[in-house]
């Protein structure tokens, strides 16, 4: 078409100059003069407008008449409800309430060291023993008088039963035997201090003592570390503003980036006040460690739902634009004839929630509907188009 605008307008320079005696545009160039030169420029200026109307009348005849025209090729999605959720993203650290350190509750020589570290251990299970420095032996002597005790009371008391004896040999008997009873239970008390024992089911993270090493109780004689893997969890502050949508049971999804997996838990816990420092509530997300791979201390990315609509309509991001009121549209296509050619429409919408690229459409589009994709930034309102197949 740039061809024939050329041709037409050489043509139309060429018969105008001829029309003035055959002068050329270098034979009034060279005349100078400038009245001429205005006049001839005028002439061609008027015959250039008229030939560049004739053009556009049969541009407009042509594009009514030729069945093979090219119109702009779009594509379209099909808009669907679906269920969204909506995440928000944290971050946190692994954590778990059984970590602990196992410290002696009395002094004495290590003497005997039951586990090693990575070894699995139950509740109340004998982990070490420390020397009681002749205790046990105390102990026996005293259950040995104990059952003496035992024996004069009862035959005392049996005696008194029958009015015979003193009442005050009874009571004697009495008080003997339930001293040497309170002194067994002292003393099998402290004995009990001299083995150590697992608090929880876990594993031995670390052996800190040797067997033969010489403790007492205080800061730095710790033996034993022991962990519990089982009953792992990640602390998070939640801004204030999601205090209705966070709440124990909501939906979770924990990604670790060293394993690049994710889990997908819940929160089993939330705060019950607003820090002041940050405007934020905890909120625990427990975290199932069956593999044994999760450790204390690693690092989490923390996703929590804190918005579910059953039937939302979604559309990608990308499709949709803003005009200068900060208003958003897209451009809907009407149903498609035997060719795949279609009008679009210019659409007010407004909008939700944004998640991975899509956004959710609260107004202005509906179940059905053809939504332009490709193409819609340079379409317009009432424009044909032709869908791609």
């Amino acid at each position: 078409m740039k061809n024939i605008y050329s041709l037409l307008i050489i043509s139309a320079l060429v018969i105008s100059c001829g029309g003035d005696k055959n002068k050329s545009i270098d034979d009034f160039i060279a005349e100078g003069d400038l009245k001429a030169l205005r006049a001839k420029k005028n002439e061609i200026a008027t015959s250039q407008k008229a030939l560049a109307a004739d053009i556009s009348k049969l541009d407009s005849i042509i594009a009514v008449l030729d069945d093979n025209k090219k119109l702009p090729l779009v594509s379209t999605i099909t808009v669907v409800t679906e269920k969204f959720d909506h995440y928000l993203d944290l971050q946190g650290d692994v954590k778990t309430k059984q970590n602990v350190l196992i410290y002696p509750e009395m002094p004495g020589t290590l003497t005997r060291v039951y586990v090693k570290t990575g070894q699995k251990v139950r509740k109340g299970q004998l982990l070490a023993t420390i020397d009681n420095g002749g205790i046990e032996s105390q102990l026996a002597q005293l259950k040995t008088q104990s059952a003496l005790a035992k024996t004069t009371f009862e035959r005392q008391k049996r005696l008194w039963n029958q009015k015979i004896g003193s009442e005050i040999q009874f009571l004697q008997a009495k008080a003997t035997y339930e001293a040497s009873e309170s002194s067994i239970k002292h003393l099998s008390s402290q004995l009990g201090k001299f083995t150590l024992n697992a608090p929880f089911s876990g594993i031995i993270d670390d052996v800190i003592k040797d067997q033969g090493t010489v403790v007492a109780p205080g800061s730095g004689s710790e033996i034993f570390r022991i962990v519990n893997l089982s009953n792992m969890y990640i602390k998070v502050d939640v801004p204030e503003a999601y205090l209705g949508q966070i709440t124990k049971g909501k939906e979770a999804k924990v990604f670790f980036p060293v394993f690049g997996e994710t889990i997908n838990t819940k929160v089993r816990e939330t705060g019950n006040f607003i820090k002041e420092g940050n405007r934020s509530f905890s909120a625990e997300i427990a975290v199932p460690n069956k593999s044994g791979l999760i450790k204390p201390n690693l690092m989490a990315k923390v996703r929590l739902n804190d918005y579910t609509n059953e039937n939302a309509i979604l559309i990608p991001q990308s499709i949709i634009s803003e005009n200068a009121k900060g208003e958003q549209y897209v451009y809907i296509a009407q149903e498609p004839n035997a060719n795949n050619e279609v009008t679009v429409k210019k659409t007010i919408i407004s909008t939700g929630k944004t998640q991975n690229g899509k956004v959710e459409v609260l107004a202005g589009v509906e179940n059905g509907n053809l939504v332009i994709k490709e193409g819609a930034r340079s379409v317009k309102d009432g424009q044909k188009v032709q869908i791609q197949k």
